[in-house]
């Protein structure tokens, strides 16, 4: 077989090793790999697919980001064509994406994305394109696996990033907000909150009142510790109201998440009185080295993909269901979000603890 592999979406710690295990899977059995630059866009310019073998892959699984490149601007279904009156319009290009594979003598294609990249994957697999998908997303939302890699590397740096506001904090007795990433799911913030032991945490899938917030800040300065951590997930909103957006917009014209740290610290100052400080991670969370789990569990992701591309399994996604990596269809995967739910343990824990979620 010849086998195509692409990074698409928002980077993610882990990525590089999906690539390397993948082929150095494939050459054991023979097969062939090339790799597509930046999403799909690799297709329409010289040079954006590229031959992958274990030379081009070695010293590779403990990067981060993705020597192949990626995009969340690129689906081929909606893809920005620039006029020569310099005008861009958005155009349906998936056959050509699917001309060009065939025309590349491409027998499947290993999609590794998020819920987006693997939205296109099953659009494409439903106009006959031989697919197989490898979940990544750090905000682990995708609710047919148990957990998608650079998830827990996310979480890690964010744990890192809290410890260390603990000591400032104290040091000047303030509120510290922390943003976290987390659009529609809250795990990130959750994790990272519990682990860091913030006294609040505030994720999507629980509006919060900020009167019960300072409520609970104000009991912690009368009981000793006069500073206080909250911790934010990028798309939580009060009760009744709606997340924090930025002036600009992303790629098609979406709304893009911001602000959320900023709105709550300023909020918080004046209904408790006290000097309060905001923080956005950014993207930062994205970044660096995958921590060993992640490594683990993106090898095995690129490995499995490889053995379900020999059993011909195509239109379906690896996914980890403990303690096994097995294959669901694309489709049942990117059904439903995975949200946080309210008997989650880790919810229950941080409440047991006294952590509170604004409710």
């Amino acid at each position: 077989m010849r086998v195509a592999i692409n990074t698409g979406g928002g980077d993610a710690p882990g990525l590089n090793a999906v690539v390397r295990a993948a082929v150095l899977s494939a050459e054991r059995r023979g097969w062939e790999v090339v790799g597509i630059r930046r999403g799909y866009d690799g297709l329409f310019f010289p040079g954006g697919v590229v031959p992958l073998n274990g030379a081009a892959v070695r010293g590779i699984t403990h990067l981060g980001g993705t020597i192949l490149g990626t995009t969340n601007r690129g689906s081929p279904f909606s893809f920005p064509v620039e006029k020569p009156d310099g005008s861009v319009t958005m155009e349906d290009r998936s056959d050509e994406v699917i001309d060009r594979i065939q025309k590349l003598k491409i027998d499947c294609l290993i999609a590794v994305g998020g819920d987006g990249s693997l939205r296109i994957a099953s659009e494409l697999a439903e106009k006959g394109l031989k697919v197989i998908g490898v979940p990544k997303t750090i905000d682990n939302d995708l609710q047919a696996t148990a957990v998608t890699f650079g998830f827990h590397t996310a979480v890690q740096t964010a744990t890192d990033a809290i410890d260390k506001l603990h000591s400032t904090a104290e040091a000047h007795q303030r509120i510290m907000v922390v943003e976290l990433m987390g659009r529609h799911a809250g795990w990130i913030a959750l994790f990272a909150g519990f682990a860091a032991t913030a006294d609040v945490i505030l994720i999507p899938e629980i509006p919060y009142d900020l009167d019960l917030v300072a409520a609970k800040i104000n009991g912690r300065w009368q009981q000793g510790p006069e500073f206080a951590i909250v911790v934010v997930a990028e798309g939580a909103h009060p009760k009744g109201g709606e997340a924090s957006y930025l002036e600009e917009r992303g790629p098609g014209g979406k709304r893009r998440l911001g602000g959320a740290a900023y709105r709550i610290s300023r909020r918080l100052a004046e209904l408790t009185g006290r000097e309060t400080r905001s923080l956005v991670l950014g993207h930062l969370q994205r970044g660096g080295r995958p921590i060993a789990f992640d490594r683990l569990l993106s090898m095995r992701f690129g490995t499995a993909a490889i053995e379900i591309a020999a059993q011909g399994r195509f239109g379906c996604m690896v996914a980890l269901d403990p303690p096994r990596v097995r294959a669901v269809p694309i489709v049942e995967a990117i059904e439903n979000i995975k949200s946080v739910p309210m008997d989650d343990d880790v919810v229950l824990a941080a409440r047991a603890m006294g952590i509170s979620f604004g409710d």
